[in-house]
């Protein structure tokens, strides 16, 4: 076994883009595709489709942010070291932790998701597995069959990058032609226009808030996060100047159309008389796309869903191994968890220690929670806390460092990163209670391991930290309290009313957004490590030019 630096500074860069594209859309493509168009419209109703847009303009304007990041400071697992560079160790932390919870959370969320569309299998022959769940929850032989994805999962990783990209490379073709496949037949086998309703309270049957709340509790931020996976391998895509920005571009447009055009295919698909007596919020289907395909009597459709519903979250869940468990060995770098964690193979050049630490506490995590749509909640509140952190690293990057080489330099950047960390603690608020409050104090479980660490290798003092960081701790209280205190449509208290709450979320925000901008540490010990990665950048460049 060799550390994580020592591979870092000898790192082949071997993923390609069309590898890159497709590992990104191998992970973008997964369980959201099998659920999220349901459970959307449960609670927007065909508004849902609005709920799709504004997922993806959440995350693609998120996603701006990390691109310069990702270019300018290219390393595996980047996205937990960025806040570090520029606001110190806690920043820093709090961020890779929310982060890393997320992708964690992600591995069991696959194997569930295919365990679920299992245990309703119409087969005589599959009469074994219906008993995988009770109650909407994963139970019994579901849960030993959803550990045994997770193991695969995992060691699916343990070998070369080469091994992942093949794989991932093969797979991706069949996850997009499903999709695709079902949007067709679906569409063209009896689509109903009136589903989407002759005005607008028929389009919006709940009101306007559903459609925001749409987009965190019902997979479809979940569906739209893996954008990220090009940022963690940064360091092992070639010519990653170009490539990253490449790769999330494509990926993100591709998958954000076929969400779309599923959602829209759902809406059409189901029928009148079904509306009539259920209302969106009482249409509960247990494998979606595959009992509509069977209602509409495409039985051999059906039989490709169930079969799709392996191929697609192994294929995400393949990715997401990949992805956390390079962040949690990058978290290493920041000296505050166990070392060991970030040792790699010294043959395939993988962190093997932090793949079986991410699978026990996947495991434990599907023990807890073993429904789809909490165990997507739980991840996208965590994800969006990580991203709220990317804008402000943005900025104050350009007044730490002005005169790093930014392949990706947009002069925008000073609007689009304060407007992305309103957008995310707008994203956190639509979590609703107590999901929220919850997942922030997830978060804040990983403080006492912090503090142990910091005193054993912390060479910043508590008052310093808090200096840079006290600004992120104060905005979780503040989100908690908001998440409480807010309207009845996110399960507040309704102290504050539609869309009051939106509008002090907003304004508080940006002052937030400033605080974070000018607590940025300019003495930050990790910024040296910073200037040696855009070094390379610029030597690259300058090659290339």
């Amino acid at each position: 076994m060799v550390s994580l630096i020592e591979v870092q500074i000898v790192q082949k860069r071997s993923i390609s883009l069309f590898s890159a594209t497709m590992l990104a859309l191998s992970s973008l493509i997964g369980s959201g595709w099998l659920f999220g168009s349901s459970e959307a419209a449960s609670v927007a109703g065909p508004a849902a489709v609005i709920s799709w847009v504004i997922g993806a303009v959440v995350i693609g304007i998120v996603a701006f942010n990390y691109i310069e990041l990702g270019v300018m400071l290219p390393e595996s697992g980047g996205m937990s070291r960025y806040p570090q560079y520029s606001h110190g160790p806690l920043v820093g932390f709090i961020a890779s932790w929310a982060n890393w919870l997320s992708l964690v959370a992600l591995i069991p969320i696959e194997a569930v998701a295919a365990v679920q569309y299992m245990s309703t299998w119409p087969w005589a022959w599959a009469n074994w597995t219906n008993d995988f769940m009770k109650n909407g929850q994963i139970v019994g032989k579901g849960l030993i069959v959803v550990f045994l994805f997770m193991v695969v999962f995992t060691l699916l990783n343990f070998w070369s990058v080469s091994v992942l990209t093949r794989f991932t490379n093969l797979i991706s073709v069949f996850k997009i032609a499903i999709p695709l496949l079902t949007i067709i037949l679906l569409m063209s086998s009896g689509f109903y226009v009136e589903n989407f309703g002759h005005n607008l309270a028929e389009f919006m049957p709940n009101g306007s808030s559903p459609v925001f709340e749409a987009t965190t509790v019902s997979g479809i931020i979940l569906s739209y996060n893996a954008f990220q996976t090009v940022i963690n391998i940064g360091g092992e895509i070639k010519d990653p100047q170009k490539n990253i920005f490449r790769a999330i571009t494509i990926s993100l447009t591709i998958s954000t159309i076929l969400y779309i055009m599923l959602q829209v295919a759902y809406i059409g698909a189901i029928t009148p008389t079904q509306l009539a007596v259920h209302g969106w919020s009482g249409l509960k289907f247990a494998s979606p796309f595959a009992d509509i395909a069977i209602l509409l009597g495409i039985h051999w459709l059906a039989v490709l869903l169930y079969l799709d519903a392996f191929v697609s979250p192994f294929g995400t869940g393949v990715s997401f191994a990949a992805t956390s468990g390079r962040t949690l060995a990058a978290m290493t770098l920041n000296r505050r968890i166990p070392k060991w964690l970030g040792e790699v193979d010294s043959t395939y050049g993988n962190p093997r220690f932090a793949y079986l630490a991410n699978f026990a506490v996947g495991a434990l995590l599907v023990l807890v929670f073993r429904d789809w749509s909490l165990l997507a909640s739980v991840m996208a509140t965590a994800t969006l806390i990580a991203y709220a952190t990317g804008p402000v690293t943005v900025m104050a990057f350009r007044k730490l460092r002005p005169n790093y080489t930014r392949p990706v330099h947009s002069k925008l950047m000073p609007v689009i990163a304060p407007l992305t960390f309103v957008i995310a603690g707008l994203a956190i608020y639509w979590a609703m209670w107590p999901t929220t409050v919850q997942v922030i104090f997830a978060i804040l479980l990983g403080l006492p391991m912090y503090m142990y660490y910091d005193r054993k290798n912390g060479q910043i003092s508590w008052k310093r930290q808090l200096k840079s960081g006290g600004w992120l701790l104060v905005y979780l209280a503040f989100l908690s309290a908001m998440s409480y205190a807010g309207s009845k449509g996110f399960n507040g208290q309704d102290w504050i009313k539609y869309p009051y709450d939106f509008l002090i979320i907003i304004v508080v925000s940006l002052a937030f957004y400033y605080w974070g901008l000018v607590s940025r540490m300019s003495d930050s010990p990790d910024l040296e490590a910073a200037d040696k990665l855009n070094k390379n950048v610029r030597q690259s460049v300058r090659q290339c030019g």
